[in-house]
């Protein structure tokens, strides 16, 4: 059985909108391609970073959760490091707890929004 994943990754903040879309695709598509299963996917926009990285303070936010066996992270993580459009990125695999949180999370989100 698959595993659930869930990636965010970190785009630099020189970017259109269009080429933000163009690089989120890549990774979707790139994910696909190799058989995983996109569950989830957020855009969290333009945020502060902690600290900043390559002399930039902000960066656009994206999270993708997925199912996929375990042979995928390893090249998928190397595509980040490829990609110069990509500041930072971490991959996870979801336990029970995690997978717990992200629906509880998606839930409180969709009731403001529609509030």
């Amino acid at each position: 059985m698959a595993n659930r994943y869930e990636t965010v990754f970190i785009l630099t903040p020189v970017l259109s909108e269009d080429q933000t879309k163009e690089t989120v695709k890549k990774f979707t598509s790139y994910l696909k391609k190799e058989g995983a299963k996109i569950t989830h996917e957020e855009t969290w926009g333009l945020k502060k970073l902690a600290y900043p990285i390559q002399k930039k303070s902000t960066g656009f936010y994206h999270l993708i959760e997925f199912e996929a066996e375990a042979e995928i992270i390893k090249p998928l993580e190397t595509e980040f490091i490829r990609e110069e459009r990509i500041l930072r990125f971490l991959t996870v695999k979801m336990d029970k707890h995690h997978l717990e949180f992200a629906e509880s999370r998606r839930n409180k989100s969709k009731k403001t929004a529609n509030a």
